[in-house]
C-alpha cells in the first residue's frame, strides 16, 4: 500500500477521534490491521494526531471537558485494537520512565498522550498522574530505579515544580542517574536549558524521538 493511501487511513482515524466517533475509530482500526498498515504509525499519525487536534480545540475553548473525554474514549477504543499489533521486533529493551504532571496542575491530556506513545513504543511507564509533589516524583524514581523522568505542566504557575525535581535529585546525589525531560504548553527549550533538564519535547511524538536520542536508540516511528 502506498503512503498516500495509508495517509487516508491515518486522517480517518484522526478525524474519528476529533469528532468523538468511537465506533468509527474501532472500524477504521480493524481496517488498518486488515490492510497490514503499520500499527504504530496508525497510532501516532492517526489516533494521537486526532487527540492533539482536540487538545488545540480545548485550548481555544472550542471544546470543553465533556468533549475531550469523548475524544479520549475514541482514541483508546482505536488503541485497544491497534496496540496488540505493534511490531515488537523494533522495540528496545524496556527503558523505565516515570511520568507525571507537576504539583498544582490537574491538566493531564498532554501527559496521557505521551504515556500512550511511550507504552506503544515499548517503554515501561510508571504514571504518577497529575498534581504530583516533586519529592514524590524523586522518591519513586529512585525506588523504582527508573531510567528517565518525564514532567509536564500546562500552567506557568507550576513550572517551578520541574526545577525543584532537578534540584532534589542534585541534593540527593542522584542527578546523573536519570534523564529528565520536560514538556507542556508554557515550556520551551530555553526553559529546559535554564533548569538543567536533559531535553524538551513540544508534543508526544517528539517526546519519543527525544528519549530515543537520549538513550542512543533508533527512532522507528
Amino acid at each position: 500500500m502506498n503512503e498516500q493511501t495509508e495517509q487516508l487511513y491515518f486522517t480517518a482515524l484522526s478525524d474519528a477521534v476529533l469528532n468523538m466517533e468511537e465506533d468509527t475509530a474501532i472500524n477504521i482500526a480493524h481496517k488498518v490491521i486488515a490492510e497490514k498498515i503499520d500499527a504504530y504509525r496508525a497510532i501516532e499519525r492517526g489516533l494521537v494526531d486526532g487527540m492533539n487536534r482536540a487538545g488545540k480545540f480545548f485550548e481555544d475553548e472550542e471544546y470543553f471537558i465533556p468533549e475531550i473525554l469523548l475524544c479520549s474514549d475514541a482514541m483508546y477504543a482505536g488503541l485497544n485494537i491497534l496496540n496488540p499489533h505493534i511490531n515488537r521486533e523494533h522495540q528496545r529493551s524496556r527503558i523505565k520512565i516515570i511520568i507525571a504532571v507537576v504539583e498544582g496542575d490537574t491538566h493531564d491530556i498532554g501527559k496521557n498522550l505521551v504515556k500512550t506513545l511511550l507504552d506503544a513504543a515499548g517503554f515501561e511507564v510508571i504514571d504518577l498522574g497529575r498534581d504530583v509533589p516533586p519529592s514524590k516524583i524523586v522518591d519513586i524514581a529512585i525506588i523504582e530505579q527508573a531510567d528517565a523522568i518525564a514532567l509536564s505542566t500546562l500552567m506557568t504557575t507550576t513550572m517551578d515544580g520541574m526545577s525543584e525535581v532537578i534540584q532534589l535529585l542534585q541534593q540527593r546525589g542522584q542527578r546523573e542517574s536519570f534523564q529528565v525531560i520536560v514538556g507542556g504548553g508554557p515550556i520551551s527549550q530555553g526553559f529546559a536549558d535554564r533548569i538543567g533538564a536533559d531535553g524538551y519535547a513540544p508534543n508526544a511524538p517528539a517526546a519519543i524521538k527525544l528519549l530515543n536520542k537520549l538513550f542512543g536508540k533508533n527512532t522507528y516511528a
